[in-house]
């Protein structure tokens, strides 16, 4: 009977399960390649540099997206290409420039549209 192989996974899809910035990470992590085991132990227990990436960043565009409440598309068209830090991210808040403030609107008008189509699905039909 032959063995069976471990899953593994390249360090970008690694990072992207991690929600950290690939090019953060440290060499040999970005080096080698991820068992679906060694994910799940750092999803479980997160050494140091994995938590202090997820604290202060730099953060991948999803994770910016997130914490600023919009989409991805809202990053481009606000000229935010490059991850941001926990403190850019922060301080982005603080000034609340205009395109932020229509991307939020923006954002929150594509949840309420959701909202509205999930439940006219849920309706019953008669």
């Amino acid at each position: 009977m032959s063995q069976k192989t471990p899953q593994t996974m390249k360090p970008a899809t690694a990072a992207k399960k991690l929600g950290v910035y690939l090019e953060a990470t440290p060499a040999e992590f970005q080096e080698g390649v991820v068992s679906r085991d060694e994910l799940n132990a750092l999803q479980a227990d997160p050494p140091e540099w994995l938590r202090e990436l997820r604290r202060t960043g730099p953060h991948p565009r999803p994770v910016v997206a997130a914490r600023l409440g919009i989409s991805i598309s809202g990053l481009a068209r606000g000229g935010v290409t490059e991850p941001l830090t926990t403190e850019e991210i922060d301080a982005l808040k603080a000034d609340n420039p205009d395109w932020l403030e229509r991307e939020r609107a923006t954002q929150a008008e594509v949840r309420k549209e959701a909202v509205r189509i999930k439940e006219e699905n849920d309706r019953p039909r008669t």
